[in-house]
């Protein structure tokens, strides 16, 4: 579907995931590697795992995988069966797990694209949802961004 809004759609969920295209942004920083991709390629699984607040960014990110497989599957007609709480209970991660993750929330990602792609018509539960994919994962993209921040504080010696 050649659709302007589903365009401005995929605009800002690749600059969310991905980050901005060569040094301009809509609305984040306008820096490569500044997405939630390039963001989380940083982090070690050990940052991951630190409790900042009472969450980890292995949970932000797990937590942000689940939101996108959740609107994927309503996207495509089904209704999942959900439990929220399962991804904030995560508190640390190792190497493998970490890598997984990422590489989860990358294909959930891909799917939600390639969803709206194919999408022949909108109603507005489906453009509220996925605007919903793109705010609610931009939200989590500023709190790993900030919690990133706060791990990566040089020491004061």
């Amino acid at each position: 579907m050649n659709n302007p809004m589903l365009e401005a759609v995929k605009t800002l969920l690749k600059e969310t995931f991905e980050g901005p295209e060569e040094n301009a942004s809509w609305y984040t920083e306008a820096k490569p590697g500044s997405g939630l991709f390039g963001t989380l390629k940083q982090l070690s699984s050990e940052e991951a795992s630190i409790s900042i607040y009472g969450t980890s960014i292995a949970a932000q990110t797990d937590h942000t995988r689940y939101y996108l497989w959740v609107a994927n599957s309503y996207l495509q007609g089904d209704v999942p069966e959900k439990d929220w709480e399962a991804s904030w209970k995560i508190t640390s991660v190792d190497k493998i797990t970490w890598k997984q993750y990422n590489d989860e929330l990358q294909q959930e990602y891909q799917t939600l694209f390639k969803t709206i792609d194919s999408l022949d018509s909108l109603d507005e539960q489906t453009f509220n949802g996925i605007l919903g994919a793109i705010a609610h994962s931009a939200y989590h993209l500023g709190s790993i961004r900030q919690m990133s921040k706060a791990i990566k504080v040089p020491s004061q010696t």
